[in-house]
């Protein structure tokens, strides 16, 4: 028996069908590159032309070979891993997660790399997962989320030289690859937009203090009230994080004292859908009595209630970016790190 697949110039070449594994000197046969030429091709070297990537990775997957990841890493030290590391989250429908662990995977398909996911726990230090990732080399580049502003975990992986990329920024950001969504411009527009919707009192549900984008927005928001003469009042005894349930509550109590409140700034869909429904259990209406705006990865928001104030947050053009700036980092250390930042602009809400 044998298999036919064809090599650069259009030919029929035959393949053994023993049951003996291909290799790369299989795929070198059957294109007529040097078995070096096919080694760098499937590992996606910069020097290497992109057609001569798409013939060798052709071959690879009609022949079905498989690199020896355990030989590969004997070798040359590297797993071909790429890890994300995530808190725990049980009310995932709602969070950034899935569309980002996507679309990394996707941008790494047709790579050398894999995607494996490393969680932590709200009871854990976050410097758990990241020493034994770097320790025990269990890949070769990471990828942080929900960053602090000096988050120790950036000045450990930059201390040990160990390629990374943040979705967020820190105070360190300078000296990494990150992707970023410009909560500033975003809480801006919120606080004009319920402004002119005729709110005069808003109230904010933000991330959890610690986190940088959490002050970036609330600064942003607060500067933007007073600039407009609002008042605004950011919740102390719950978060965007926090549960529905808990939410719900404290926002109820809120618009029960201080009725004048007319527009809240929601920074996760489960904030705002539990706005949504705190007010509605005293009689508020959306769009008309209380105005709600937030930001959503996935589109659930106007489908729930169709006049929230809504902006998009391009989940997806992250992790790709993210998938890229680590692999970046991974193979050419040297070069200045890939940093890149999604603006929303008024235009894009959807109310």
């Amino acid at each position: 028996m044998a298999r036919e697949s064809k090599a650069s110039g259009g030919h029929a070449v035959a393949v053994a069908d023993s049951g003996a594994k291909p290799t790369l000197k299989t795929i070198s046969q059957i294109s007529g590159l040097a078995v070096a030429t096919v080694s760098r091709a499937l590992s996606d070297a910069p020097d290497i032309k992109d057609d001569t990537k798409v013939l060798v990775r052709r071959i690879a997957r009609e022949i079905g070979y498989v690199p020896n990841r355990a030989g590969v890493r004997l070798r040359t030290g590297r797993t071909s891993v790429i890890s994300l590391i995530l808190p725990t989250e049980r009310t995932m429908i709602t969070t950034h997660a899935p569309e980002l662990i996507a679309s990394i995977a996707s941008t790494l398909r047709h790579t050398p790399y894999h995607l494996t996911i490393t969680p932590y726990f709200n009871d854990q230090d976050p410097m758990e997962p990241v020493r034994y990732i770097v320790e025990n080399h269990m890949a070769d580049g990471v990828i942080l989320n929900q960053t602090l502003p000096d988050d120790p975990r950036v000045k450990f992986l930059i201390d040990r030289k160990f390629p990374f990329a943040t979705h967020g920024r820190t105070n360190l950001s300078d000296k990494h690859a990150y992707f970023d969504y410009d909560n500033d411009a975003w809480a801006r527009i919120g606080v004009r937009r319920l402004a002119a919707s005729g709110c005069r009192q808003i109230a904010m549900l933000a991330p959890p203090v610690d986190q940088n984008y959490s002050q970036l927005m609330i600064q942003a928001a607060t500067e933007e009230a007073q600039k407009l003469g609002l008042g605004l009042h950011v919740a102390v005894n719950a978060t965007s994080d926090s549960e529905a349930d808990h939410i719900q509550d404290v926002v109820r109590k809120r618009l029960l004292a201080s009725p004048e409140v007319g527009g809240y700034i929601c920074a996760s869909t489960r904030a705002a859908m539990a706005v949504v429904a705190a007010s509605e259990d005293i009689g508020r209406v959306v769009g008309q009595t209380i105005q709600v705006y937030a930001k959503e990865a996935v589109t659930v928001l106007n489908l729930f209630r169709k006049d929230m104030i809504v902006a998009k947050e391009d989940v997806a053009q992250a992790g790709e970016f993210l998938a890229r700036a680590v692999m970046q980092a991974i193979r050419d250390p040297d070069k200045p790190p890939m940093q890149g930042l999604e603006v929303p602009t008024e235009d894009e809400l959807a109310t």
